[in-house]
């Protein structure tokens, strides 16, 4: 069922398909005496292969023979549930294999929810996320993220409604500068996070490695509001504007009161040598689809995104 374009490695292939089972729900929608808030879905998978992320070091192998401009990663939540032995010894694998890939081939790693904070430390701190180039994540996955690590706004339990702009700002700076390469010295390689919530996108990135910000962040935006509606393009009569039309830079002293201009449909604002690009996302009113949005979302941002060619320091 794969296009023709994607080259499997054939010694990935099985004889049996694992188990992904997916419930997409409506707003509104009821189960027992539970009714959904929005639309949104409940996964349920039994994926030995991934869960174990077994294809990992044949997919680096075929690397060189492919020679990719981009590797973008996930999966690394399915290893969640196979217990601490296990994803502690793999986690160390991953990273050796990973660290196999060429330095001048950027890496992206796609986030998913997980809730074991100790293994999402592992793979902040110590691990995966200071090795790759960019990653992209919901507001889900950036609160705990920050609770595991004891990071910016950590006591919130849970977002009220669209998360604060100043707050998500926050937690992205403190990512960049405690795991990624806020400094030349550092030796981490993190130099970009696009964060996706419903009412809006940021792209956030260290000057001096990534260009074409504002239209990679819009283009983001814009296959969310068409691939939510089952759409080719954005449909104005099926979207509607959720977004905050004034936040601030932070949520902290000192901070920018900044606005959304329908002139400029990107907002830009720098902390540092970070550099954050917000824009807002036309929401479909009656969603078709839920499932792969935050892959569309991270996969258009990269096509639309320039990395900038590195002198070494």
């Amino acid at each position: 069922m794969l296009d023709e374009q994607i080259v499997v490695p054939p010694g990935s292939l099985q004889e049996t398909d694992e188990y992904h089972l997916i419930l997409e729900y409506k707003a509104g929608e009821k189960w027992g005496s539970t009714r959904a808030p929005q639309a949104n879905r409940f996964i349920f998978s039994h994926d030995v292969t991934n869960g174990a992320m077994s294809s990992l070091e044949m997919f680096v192998e075929s690397l060189d023979e492919f020679d990719p401009d981009l590797v973008v990663l996930s999966g690394l939540h399915m290893m969640e549930g196979q217990g601490r032995a296990l994803w502690e010894e793999r986690l160390k694998e991953a990273v050796l294999a990973i660290s196999d890939i060429r330095e001048d081939i950027p890496i992206h790693l796609e986030l998913a929810s997980m809730t074991d904070k100790d293994y999402m430390n592992s793979i902040m701190q110590e691990q995966v996320i200071p090795i790759v180039s960019s990653i992209g994540l919901n507001e889900q996955e950036l609160l705990f993220l920050s609770q595991a690590g004891e990071g910016p706004h950590a006591d919130l339990a849970a977002w009220k409604g669209i998360p604060d702009v100043g707050r998500v700002s926050d937690i992205l700076l403190w990512i960049l500068e405690l795991h990624g390469r806020s400094e030349p010295s550092s030796e981490a390689d993190l130099t970009r996070i696009h964060f996706h919530t419903l009412a809006y996108h940021i792209l956030a990135t260290v000057d001096g490695y990534w260009g074409n910000q504002a239209a990679a962040v819009m283009a983001g935006a814009r296959v969310a509001s068409s691939q939510a509606c089952g759409l080719q393009a954005v449909d104005p009569s099926k979207v509607e504007l959720k977004a905050p039309l004034q936040f601030h830079s932070s949520h902290t002293e000192p901070r920018e009161k900044l606005s959304l201009n329908p002139a400029e449909p990107v907002t830009v604002w720098r902390r540092g040598n970070v550099s954050f690009h917000l824009t807002a996302v036309l929401v479909c009113k009656l969603p078709l689809r839920t499932v792969g949005l935050g892959d569309a979302i991270s996969a258009e941002g990269l096509v639309y995104s320039e990395l900038k060619t590195q002198q070494p320091f």
